[in-house]
């Protein structure tokens, strides 16, 4: 027998053995009839969290900045929200010597309510007192419901920002971080008024088009008045500007649109405006003389081109859009029925590359387009879709009269080329008051001059022209206004590399235009 000392020995050196033909990363493991392989690499380190997004609040300015009229600015305090705290700087009630409203960090200018740029300077006059600058950038918004600024007549705006560096007409609640996509109608708006040719005129036996034929601004309770006969009356300028969440009632259930313009002229200038969840109105404008180019109007809840009282105006790359809660009326409404629509001047508007996308089933006008009260109208180059809709509403002979006449102003039967309609229900066209939908659907001319009434839309990112619009033969705009650009396709934007509406516009749930504008519901921070 072994010595249990001697077998002890044995064991120990044979188990060594075994484990040096195992190798370092290798165990027999008992009773599994082969090797465990245990791999002793050393696992990659974690990642690093995520480094958080930096968020930089605004901080108030020290105070208010001093301007040239005598009243100053008054120190409101401040006022905080979700991109941060801001200096509050309320304009006095009449602005009475040309000033300047310089951006500042951490400063917001207040409308305190109504709000006058100078005095009415009166129908006759040929003089320019004030001019209101507002500098790129500036957030001027109504701490009141009835906050409105008013630019007299012989008074002017210059409201001028960038591409990158819009200006911002807004309301406290969109300050205060309390608004969504349907927010509306909290704070009234801007309204021009000039010394152009008027109709309408509120004082019996006045002369239309005349310095006796003066208006009085709907909703208005003080004086604010518009006319005169200058056609190249100058209201001043603005560009690059955002008009967000007005048209509160000022009165007798008369509401501000997100612009007014009422009886301005030809030295006008209108360029890259917005409006954004107006109440009323994207737009309306009364008599005068308007030409605007780069218009978008988003979540107007009545109509987004309203066009009255022997208004001049062409409007050039438009983009309309309306909410999909079932707020909103026409896309375009044309005058009134009244007892004066023969007045001179005639209404004579001219829309080119428009793209207009109606969601309102059944609608007041009857129609996605209303045109009527002996308005002459012309569109082209443009694209409507209308799903629930019919598409062309004409009401009076008048209107539809095809008999071009100098001696009342008389231009003719609407006017169309180059027109693509989509939706527009089972008849695309509706007459009224002695125009039948059969006489709508002649004017139209559906199948010539590039005319179609049942287009199959192809646009994408809602208003960008896909194969489908492309393929539409265009017509040159200049040769009905020199104002327009000749263009060589329909609709407001021609593709996907065509970005005029891109970052100076703010986005939301309707309407995304992408660039660097954030959204209508905040505030930018630079």
């Amino acid at each position: 027998m072994m010595n249990p000392k001697l077998r002890g020995i044995v064991f120990v050196t044979a188990a060594a053995a075994v484990l040096t033909g195992c190798g370092a990363d290798d165990i027999a493991s008992p009773g599994a009839g082969g090797n465990v392989t245990i791999n002793n690499n050393t696992p990659p380190p974690p990642p690093p969290p995520p480094t958080p997004p930096t968020t930089t609040l605004v901080t108030p300015a020290s105070g208010c900045p001093t301007i040239a009229d005598a009243q100053g600015l008054t120190d409101g305090g401040t006022i905080t929200g979700p991109t941060g705290t801001y200096r509050v700087c309320s304009l006095p009630s009449r602005i009475n010597r040309s000033s300047t409203l310089p951006k500042i960090a951490g400063v917001l200018y207040q409308l305190p309510g109504r709000v006058d740029v100078g005095t009415d300077q009166g129908p006759s006059s040929t003089n320019t007192d004030v001019t209101l600058t507002i500098e790129p950038g500036v957030i001027v918004y109504g701490g009141t419901g009835v906050s409105w600024l008013a630019v007299n007549r012989g008074n002017r705006i210059n409201a001028v920002g960038t591409d990158t560096q819009p200006i911002i007409f807004t309301s406290r609640d969109n300050i205060l971080g309390l608004n969504n996509d349907n927010s509306s109608g909290q704070w009234g708006g801007i309204v021009l008024l000039g010394r152009a040719p008027i109709t309408d005129c509120a004082a019996p036996g006045a002369a239309p088009g005349t310095v006796a034929c003066e208006r009085q601004t709907e909703g208005a309770v003080d004086p604010a008045l518009y006319g005169g006969a200058n056609a190249a009356d100058n209201s001043g300028r603005m560009s690059f500007v955002q008009i967000r969440y007005s048209g509160f009632v000022l009165s007798a259930n008369s509401e501000l649109q997100a612009l007014t313009t009422s009886g301005i002229g030809s030295g006008t200038q209108l360029d890259h405006i917005q409006s954004f969840n107006s109440s009323d109105d994207a737009a309306e404008f009364f008599g005068g003389v308007v030409n605007m180019k780069y218009f978008v109007a988003v979540g107007a809840e009545d109509d987004n081109l309203d066009t009255d009282t022997g208004v001049k105006a062409n409007f050039q790359y438009v983009i309309a859009v309306q909410r999909s809660d079932g707020s909103g009326d026409s896309m375009i409404e044309a005058d009134s029925d009244n007892s004066v629509d023969g007045d001179n001047p005639r209404q004579n508007t001219k829309v080119a590359n428009a793209t207009f996308i109606q969601r309102r089933a059944s609608n007041s006008a009857g129609a996605s387009i209303l045109i009527r009260g002996g308005a002459d109208y012309s569109i082209v180059n443009s694209v409507l879709s209308s799903p629930e809709n019919p598409c062309l509403r004409i009401s009076r002979t008048q209107t539809a009269s095809t008999t071009v006449n100098a001696a009342i102003d008389e231009a003719g039967a609407p006017f169309f080329r180059s027109f693509v309609m989509a939706g527009c229900t089972a008849s695309p066209f509706v007459g009224s008051n002695g125009v039948t939908s059969a006489d709508v659907a002649a004017i139209f001319g559906s199948g010539s001059n590039g005319n179609n009434s049942a287009f199959t839309l192809s646009l994408t990112n809602l208003f960008v022209n896909g194969a489908n619009e492309t393929a539409v033969a265009a017509f040159d705009p200049k040769s009905i206004s020199a104002f327009f650009d000749t263009t060589n396709y329909v609709g407001a934007v021609r593709d996907a590399n065509d970005t005029w509406y891109q970052n100076w516009t703010c986005n939301s749930a309707t309407a995304n235009f992408g660039g660097t504008g954030g959204m209508c519901t905040s505030l930018p921070t630079t």
